[in-house]
């Protein structure tokens, strides 16, 4: 566990939100396609890949404090908000279709999930990566200051 030196440092806070914003994540796309039955198209599994990880490396980096986490989750981090931005520029034609990397199953280009007319999952999936990515660029410059 922390240390109570630790837990009072302004730094073990920010991981803290990305822990759980990386677990709030993770349990909503399982969520999705678990319980409401939502087929996750390729690009979506790639973005599962760089995310679910990234709840073991904040999980560690909680448990000691490790400043070093940073290290291990900016490349994870940034790979899943790349996917996450291609896909939705693929979503909203800035990328035509005719490049697309799913051509059987599950469409890229197509959600059966919205909210509010433009909050699809890959929107959700960009502005999480984005938030994660913020809060990593955060916790390092208080670590290097």
């Amino acid at each position: 566990m922390a240390s109570t030196d630790s837990m009072s440092n302004p730094g073990w806070n920010i991981l803290f939100l990305a822990w759980l914003l990386t677990i709030a994540s993770a349990l909503t796309s399982i969520f999705f396609s678990a319980v409401m039955q939502l087929p996750p198209c390729v690009l979506c599994w790639y973005q599962r890949i760089f995310l679910f990880p990234l709840a073991f490396i904040f999980t560690t980096g909680l448990f000691f404090c490790d400043k070093s986490v940073v290290r291990y989750a900016l490349p994870l981090a940034g790979a899943g908000w790349l996917v996450a931005l291609y896909q939705n520029l693929l979503i909203y034609g800035i990328v035509p279709e005719s490049i697309k990397p799913c051509s059987q199953g599950v469409s890229c280009t197509e959600s059966d999930f919205n909210i509010l007319g433009f909050l699809t999952i890959p929107m959700l999936s960009f502005m999480a990566f984005t938030i994660i990515l913020v809060l990593l660029y955060t916790f390092n410059r208080r670590f290097s200051q």
